[in-house]
């Protein structure tokens, strides 16, 4: 917000009430009863928006808003500034369950408030390490796994000489009938008019953060949801100095299913990217590839496209672990909403009723659909008021149906870049017959106890 010359009267002023997000002097409202709310935003790309929210909520309520927004890569340092003023923000972000860990003196616990309420998947909130109390809410979510082609899927269930007796991709719903499916589909591509089931397995330098990150996820999530010790898994995570990696054969599972039934030889895969395999997905080479929600603008741009809006699903990312018949898709997120406990119960409370107004009035909800565009964690939104694309519908359709459990994002517990970098120059050395996976499972634990050590 550009500063203007000022009178000294006004300066004086600004210094003991905050600015509307118009930059404007305004009355205390505390003396009538309410409080201020101060947001202090992580998106530099949603500033407008916000300040325009903070008018419109302010014309309806009377409740003064002011908005500042972080320039890019400064939010930490921003916040750190802004946190020790007297007018400290009421409204802050923190990046997960690591930005919790260093503002947590800052957070109000939001257990008994209406927007952890809101949430349909509670699990995504952030708790403390004793799994008591709510310190952040996730406001915007994604999702990722096995994104298919079920207009091919559907000619694949047509055939006569299948050799397996599944009608459908709602009967996949373990490792062994997605490899049965898969490896039955790659002696029958000819059949189904395509060059391989899976697209390739990108493993290009800063390319593979599919499998290094995202796939990894998945059999790591298992292992810190079984540690006794904490009741959040990220928890775990950050806590473990060493893994056993007791899935590593199920991460072996998937990731050999991925490079033996592709439509690229495995000894080059280091030269693919992951603009390649989402071009192959899209002009129907290939049935199914791994990736997120954030695919579909991407697959949609493809000159050439030939997967229909209404044929691209998501199908969980099975391993061959015990009790996966009602794993989801992997959801999650790195932005949560926190309320500054420091603040007055006036602030807090108008702090809070600003965001509950956001996520589940009419007005609200628009400019979250509309002109944030977010896939929102709450159960406020009806059908026709999420975003119109398939990915994000299927990422919603997940995290809805409470006979999946979906897999969160605790990847943000992972020691370091260097360790995925690590991990992907492993899986790529061993697709290349220049290591064993043995070498690969020794690299992943040896990498992360050396990491943690530092």
């Amino acid at each position: 917000m550009k500063k203007k010359l000022l009178s000294l009267f006004l300066i004086l002023s600004v210094l003991t009430v905050p600015l509307t997000v118009s930059g404007c002097g305004m009355k205390s409202e505390k003396a009538k009863g309410k409080g201020t709310v101060y947001f202090l935003n992580f998106k530099p790309e949603s500033a407008k928006v916000y300040e325009e929210i903070a008018k419109t909520y302010e014309k309806e309520t009377g409740v003064k808003v002011k908005v500042q927004t972080a320039a890019a890569n400064t939010y930490e340092q921003t916040l750190k500034s802004e946190i020790a003023k007297k007018n400290a923000p009421t409204i802050f972000q923190i990046n997960g369950p690591i930005g919790y860990e260093s503002w947590k003196k800052y957070c109000e616990n939001l257990e008994d408030s209406k927007l952890y309420s809101y949430l349909s998947e509670k699990d995504l909130a952030i708790r403390d390490t004793d799994g008591k109390g709510v310190y952040g809410i996730p406001y915007v979510v994604e999702g990722y796994g096995i994104i298919y082609n079920e207009e091919i899927t559907d000619k694949y269930f047509k055939l006569n000489n299948r050799n397996n007796d599944y009608s459908s991709m709602n009967d996949i719903k373990s490792f062994e009938a997605l490899k049965k499916i898969t490896e039955d589909m790659t002696a029958k591509k000819n059949q189904l008019g395509i060059e391989g089931v899976f697209a390739s397995t990108s493993l290009n330098s800063g390319e593979d953060w599919r499998w290094q990150t995202h796939l990894l996820n998945v059999p790591l999530y298992y292992e810190f949801s079984k540690n006794d010790d904490y009741s959040d898994p990220t928890i775990a995570g950050l806590k473990s100095k060493e893994i056993d990696f007791r899935y590593a054969e199920n991460y072996k599972n998937i990731f050999d299913l991925y490079t033996n039934n592709s439509l690229t030889k495995k000894t080059l895969l280091g030269s693919k990217s992951t603009d390649d395999s989402m071009a192959e997905f899209a002009l129907g080479k290939v049935v199914m590839v791994q990736n997120g929600n954030w695919a579909w603008s991407q697959i949609k741009n493809v000159s050439g496209n030939k997967v229909k809006e209404s044929k691209i699903k998501f199908l969980p990312i099975y391993t061959g672990i015990k009790g996966e018949e009602n794993q989801g898709i992997c959801i999650g997120t790195e932005n949560y909403l926190a309320i500054n406990k420091n603040a007055s119960k006036e602030d807090k409370k108008a702090s809070l009723d600003f965001l509950n107004w956001l996520f589940s009035s009419k007005k609200g909800k628009e400019y979250v659909n509309k002109k944030l565009d977010f896939i929102t964690p709450f159960n406020t939104f009806s059908d026709d008021e999420l975003p119109s694309d398939p990915l994000a519908r299927e990422t919603v359709r997940y995290m809805r149906d409470d006979s999946y459990k979906t897999i969160p994002w605790i990847f943000t517990s992972f020691p370091s870049e260097t360790f995925k970098t690590e991990v992907g120059s492993s899986l790529l050395s061993y697709v290349q017959g220049d290591k064993t996976y043995e070498d690969v499972r020794k690299t992943i634990k040896n990498k992360w106890k050396s990491e943690r050590s530092k």
